[in-house]
């Protein structure tokens, strides 16, 4: 049996016809979104990955789509350049983007030393939702940031101060109260339409889990490549959103932190799912090869999107019960329902 190849880099070789100048801009964002490194004119590189090939081909079909024409190359290394020397082009990159950030943290950071106590405590919300935009925009570009640039120490520097700052600035009790209000609650999520991407892996399937489980029973779910088409719903997992890969978190854990969900047996769960979607072996949790394997094998019998969905629901119960969740919920009952609507194949 051949071995299978290791590709390193993905690269994007494409132009666009003159007039096509709303869709070279669009194409030039979702670009910079990916964290896409430009080697020459028109000539993009990313590490390779399933994820990002993938949003990589839906690149190439949008451009032909405008009359362009796009070549996307899986390569094991890229002449003339050594692998640090492609890395050094991703870091370039992201310094840049950490520079701009750090900047308006400083700024930020000086605006609220510079508050009177009663004008901090009357804009607190404010505040609060200001430091939170950072915090958000440095999880996106940590997403992105393939190779660990050194300009991310000095934002991730700043916005701890910041966040320091709001702290003593409001005092225990008040800090408590913003640290709460930043909790999602979730009676304003329910009965909605969560969209992600086609053929849901382990982290969305996990996600649409807990969505199910904790957040609303009826929640209805929707398959659409690009978040940027997602009429009405909310989006996950998809590059950028809120609910995403934030920082070193995957979309589940993600889930679980902005609507609160603790307890020793949902980040067991959790765990196993980092471990099997990211691969970096962060938990060492050994349960996350074999979830892995599972859902793979649902995926490659079940071509509906939905039906391998609620399979995968049904491995994220039994592994949840595993580690003594469930009962007390009733979601038990919710879930041989739910078994009972499952269709065979």
């Amino acid at each position: 049996m051949a071995q299978e190849r290791q590709y390193k880099w993905l690269v994007l070789i494409y132009s666009l016809p003159p007039e096509a100048g709303s869709s070279r801009v669009k194409v030039w964002r979702k670009l910079k979104k990916l964290g896409a490194a430009s080697f020459r004119n028109s000539v993009y590189l990313l590490p390779f990955g399933e994820e990002r090939y993938e949003i990589a081909q839906w690149l190439c079909q949008e451009i032909q789509r405008a009359e362009g024409e796009a070549t996307l190359l899986k390569v094991e290394q890229i002449e003339n350049l050594s692998d640090e020397e492609v890395a050094t082009l991703f870091q370039r990159a992201r310094n840049e983007d950490y520079r701009e950030l750090t900047k308006e943290g400083r700024a930020w950071l000086e605006h609220l030393e510079g508050l009177p106590q009663k004008k901090a405590s009357q804009e607190a919300g404010v505040l609060a939702d200001g430091l939170k935009a950072l915090e958000k925009r440095l999880a996106e570009l940590e997403e992105i940031d393939y190779f660990h640039a050194t300009g991310r120490r000095e934002v991730e520097a700043i916005l701890k101060r910041c966040r320091a700052t709001l702290r003593e600035l409001f005092g225990r009790e008040e800090s408590r109260a913003l640290e709460e209000a930043r909790t999602l609650k979730m009676e304003e999520f329910r009965g909605k339409t969560w969209a992600t991407r086609p053929r849901p892996h382990v982290d969305r399937i996990a996600t649409a889990w807990a969505i199910r489980r904790f957040i609303d029973p009826k929640a209805k779910f929707a398959f659409v490549r690009e978040s940027e088409k997602i009429k009405e719903g909310i989006p996950f997992d998809y590059l950028g959103v809120e609910f995403g890969h934030q920082g070193e978190d995957c979309t589940f854990e993600t889930v679980l932190k902005r609507f609160g969900l603790k307890g020793k047996d949902l980040q067991a769960v959790a765990e196993i799912v980092h471990d099997a979607d990211l691969k970096d072996a962060k938990f060492g949790r050994e349960e996350a090869k074999g979830v892995d394997a599972v859902i793979k094998g649902l995926a490659a019998i079940i071509a509906d999107d939905h039906a391998l969905l609620a399979q995968g629901l049904l491995v994220f119960d039994a592994l949840y019960a595993s580690f003594g969740g469930g009962g007390a919920s009733g979601h038990g009952s919710q879930a041989r329902r739910r078994r009972k609507r499952i269709p065979s194949h």
